[in-house]
C-alpha cells in the first residue's frame, strides 16, 4: 500500500522531509501546505512537488493525504497537530520542547480520539530515537545513571527560538557539552538595524530554551559570517552506568555523528509510516514498536533483524 503523505512547512526540516519522501518507495508526496505568499517559489527544493496555501486546497486536487508531517517551529506544532487531528488526519511532529511532552501527549490524545485518528509526537532524534535508547538502556540495567551529551553541534529548536527574538534577523545556536549531561549554548547573533544587542543578550537569557543553561552570546555582522558558523552538524554520545539485577559495572554506550536536519526529517517519515498501522491516539517513540517504522513484511525483517 502507498502512503499518501503531505508536508506542513518548508523550512530546513521541510526541505529534506521531502527529499526522505521521494527515495521511499512506499511513499507519495502529494504536495507541500505553505503560506500563500510562497506558492511557486522554491522550486528546487521542493523537488517538483507541487505547493498549496491550505490543507482544503491540497484535498481538492490531490485527495486526502492518510498523513502531515508537521516541520514547523516546536511552539507551532501545538495548535498545527490540533488542527489537522481534527480533520482525521494523522500526523507526526518533532516536537522538542522535553519540559512540556507529557502535558502536549495528553491534549494531543484526547483530540486525537474524538477524531477517530492518531499521531507520533517529539519525534526527532532527540526527543525520539534517544528517548528510545535510554529506555533500552535502562531495561538493560534498571539501576543506574545515563548521561546524554550532546554536540558540540548545531541545535535547530534553539536556532529558532533565537531568531524569534525580538530584533534578531538571523542566529543560529550552538550546543556544547560540558559533561554528565550538562551543555552550554553558545548563540551567533546577526541584529536587524538599530536593534540593541545588549536587549536581545537579556531576552535570549530569559527565553526557556537558553535560561536552564550557560549561555555565551556572540555579535555577528554580515550574513556571510553567519553562514560560516550555521552547518547541520550535530552528534550525541549517551551512556548509561548500571547494573543488571546485582551485578553492576554495566556500562553501555551510544554514539553517533549526525547531519541533523537530515536525520530529524528521516525519523519523521518512518514515523509517518508507522502511525499509518497504528491505533487512535497519541504516541511517542518509546510507544511505538520498532519493526513499524521500516517499510516492508514484518516476518521479512523478524528473520533478517532478530
Amino acid at each position: 500500500m502507498t502512503i499518501k503523505a503531505a508536508v506542513h512547512g518548508l523550512g530546513n526540516i521541510g526541505r529534506h522531509v521531502i527529499d526522505c519522501l521521494t527515495c521511499a518507495s512506499d511513499f507519495e508526496c502529494l504536495g507541500v501546505i505553505r503560506r500563500e505568499s510562497s506558492l511557486g517559489t522554491q522550486a528546487l527544493e521542493r523537488r517538483g512537488i507541487p505547493d498549496f496555501a491550505s490543507i482544503d486546497a491540497l484535498i481538492a486536487e490531490k485527495g486526502k493525504p492518510d498523513v502531515v508531517v508537521l516541520c514547523g517551529p516546536s511552539r507551532s506544532v501545538p495548535d498545527d497537530a490540533r488542527f489537522y487531528l481534527s480533520r482525521g488526519i494523522r500526523t507526526v511532529d518533532s516536537f522538542d520542547v522535553h519540559s512540556d511532552i507529557p502535558e502536549l501527549v495528553k491534549s494531543l490524545d484526547k483530540v486525537a480520539r474524538q477524531n477517530n485518528t492518531g499521531c507520533i509526537t517529539a519525534a526527532g532524534w532527540d526527543p525520539g530515537t534517544d528517548s528510545v535508547m535510554r529506555t533500552l538502556f535502562e531495561a538493560m540495567a534498571p539501576v543506574g545513571t545515563t548521561f546524554t551529551n550532546f554536540g558540540r553541534g548545531r541545535s535547530m529548536g534553539h536556532s529558532v527560538a533565537a531568531r524569534a527574538i525580538p530584533g534578531v534577523a538571523d542566529a543560529t545556536s550552538i550546543t556544547i557539552p560540558i559533561g554528565g549531561g550538562r551543555h552550554s549554548r553558545l548563540v551567533y547573533v546577526l541584529p536587524k538595524p538599530n536593534a540593541s544587542f545588549e536587549q536581545i543578550k537579556k531576552d535570549l537569557a530569559s527565553d526557556p530554551y537558553f535560561s536552564h543553561d550557560p549561555l555565551e552570546v556572540r555579535e555577528v555582522k554580515t550574513p556571510e559570517e553567519m553562514a560560516a558558523v550555521a552547518d547541520n552538524s550535530h552528534g550525541v554520545l549517551m551512556e548509561r552506568i548500571g547494573a543488571s539485577g546485582r551485578t553492576s559495572n554495566q556500562h553501555l554506550v551510544f554514539d553517533m555523528k549526525i547531519d541533523n536536519p537530515a536525520l530529524t526529517s528521516q525519523v519523521l517519515v518512518s514515523c509517518a509510516r508507522a502511525i499509518t498501522r497504528m491505533g487512535n491516539g497519541c504516541f511517542t517513540l518509546i510507544d511505538v514498536p520498532p519493526v513499524m517504522l521500516l517499510p516492508g513484511n514484518r516476518m521479512t525483517h523478524i528473520a533478517r533483524l532478530v
